[in-house]
């Protein structure tokens, strides 16, 4: 599945919601995506079109452009029933580096993290 979106919003850790570590973006068309987790808890939750889904180990590819996630095959109802999700995005430069830093956060220790 395909998701072109203008750009990633990140939080690597929300104070206001109990250190919240969270990246979400939006498509074109109105689709949602957002991962999720907060620092005492060892799953991730995937949201897609506000159907949140909890998952127990994921695959997340970061580059430039683009952002790759790989579910398991046990987790592929949170996607509607395929595996991988690539987003397509032009965030700044900028703000790469909270992006990677919350990709970090919430995937430490649940999932797999790739700088591309």
């Amino acid at each position: 599945m395909k998701l072109t979106s203008p750009q990633l919003i990140a939080t690597p850790c929300d104070d206001e919601e109990d250190n919240l570590a969270m990246l979400c973006c939006h498509g074109k068309n109105g689709e949602m995506f957002m991962l999720s987790r907060y620092p005492d808890e060892d799953e991730v939750e995937l949201t897609w079109d506000f159907e949140p889904s909890t998952l127990d180990g994921l695959k997340v590819t970061l580059s430039a452009t683009s952002l790759l996630v790989e579910l398991t095959a046990g987790d592929v109802d949170a996607l509607g029933g395929t595996d991988r999700l690539e987003i397509t995005h032009a965030t700044a430069a900028s703000d790469m580096a909270e992006v990677e830093e919350t990709l970090q956060n919430i995937l430490k220790g649940t999932g797999t993290y790739i700088r591309s």
